[in-house]
């Protein structure tokens, strides 16, 4: 694993424990954080990452406090967040 997937795993890490505790705005610049490492090293956002957060307002998605997670009969779940983004996945 090179450098940048380790950053990328810690910022996650990092952004859901200041989720847990509530401060939303360091969650966010976490997620930005990542985001930008990912890009500029040509590498891709793990899929664990990619499902938790927000790509509209890049908010860290915590289920019950600023994301409701539900599922559908069609064999997918679909993720709301607060800003009113909106997104499917299959499972």
């Amino acid at each position: 694993m090179g450098i940048a997937e380790e950053r990328i795993t810690r910022l996650h890490q990092l952004a859901h424990e200041a989720t847990a505790e509530g401060d939303f705005d360091l969650a966010r610049e976490y997620v930005r954080l990542a985001r930008r490492v990912a890009e500029r090293n040509r590498c891709g956002l793990p899929k664990a990452f990619r499902r938790f957060i927000c790509d509209e307002c890049d908010a860290y998605l915590r289920p019950g406090v600023n994301a409701r997670f539900r599922t559908q009969s069609g064999g997918h779940v679909v993720v709301r967040c607060d800003c009113g983004a909106t997104k499917r996945y299959p499972y």
